[in-house]
């Protein structure tokens, strides 16, 4: 048998072989602004690069298709900053990215921007129940500490301000510590900490803005409509530390 002949039959054996298995239940999860073989491509070639991802995923294939599915059913494209297939022990572990959480917030079309900033030591900030929105100066050439915070609000279309959500270092330490393998030299809090802590204080905002795993009407709003709209009212969120002009501890 040739190369290329054994290459095709271990493709159509491994975890690839089974994602097209199971194409039909995929695309059954996938909102409508996904396409299907776009998605099924991405998902392929998230295999392909990692070849530690393709081992886990071939000792392990459910662990693969509940991330997946997971993937899918958030409407997000697998392998990409919205989505990321992360192999840890002996599993594939599916994790949503900071961009994906944004992501969601813009589908729901009630909210225009959305701001997330990380707060280093050295930088200026000022925030109190008072104040519309927070005053964060920093300076981006020179040295600006660790990491001691984050901060997230969303604008909607009428201008307001949602709840502005401010988090500490013993919050970003709390949730970094129950997540699993944190501290391996492969977890997304070694590689991506920046990343890691935005994604925490955006998943603290998604309570008070609307959030949607598929867009509005089935179609990206426009970049930057300026009509007013009507504010949508968010949920009272089901967590027990205060978010709302409050450090989060």
């Amino acid at each position: 048998m040739s190369q290329i002949s054994n290459a095709l039959a271990t493709r159509d054996q491994g975890p690839e072989g089974l994602v097209r298995q199971y194409r039909d239940d995929f695309t059954l999860v996938l909102p409508a602004h996904v396409k299907g073989e776009t998605w099924m491509r991405l998902a392929s070639g998230a295999l392909r690069r990692d070849s530690k991802l393709r081992d886990v995923a071939t000792r392990n294939p459910g662990s693969l298709m509940n991330a997946l599915l997971e993937c899918a059913r958030l409407g997000h494209e697998p392998g990409t900053d919205a989505y990321y297939l992360v192999p840890f022990g002996n599993e594939v572990q599916g994790i949503e990215g900071y961009r994906g959480v944004v992501e969601r917030i813009y589908r729901a079309g009630a909210v225009k921007a959305v701001k997330a900033e990380v707060i280093h030591a050295n930088d200026h900030f000022e925030y109190s129940p008072d104040m519309d929105r927070p005053i964060h100066k920093p300076d981006y050439f020179s040295d600006r500490g660790p990491i001691v915070g984050a901060y997230a609000y969303g604008v909607f279309h009428d201008g307001t301000t949602s709840k502005v959500v401010v988090i500490n270092r013993a919050y970003i330490d709390k949730v970094k510590k129950e997540s699993r393998g944190s501290d391996k030299p492969s977890s997304p809090w070694v590689k991506w900490e920046e990343q890691m802590v935005l994604k925490t204080v955006g998943k603290r905002l998604e309570p008070w803005v609307p959030t949607s795993t598929a867009w509005r009407h089935d179609q990206r709003p426009a970049p930057a409509p300026e009509q007013p709209a009507e504010r949508h009212a968010a949920p009272e969120p089901a967590d027990d530390g205060p978010i709302d002009a409050e450090l989060v501890d």
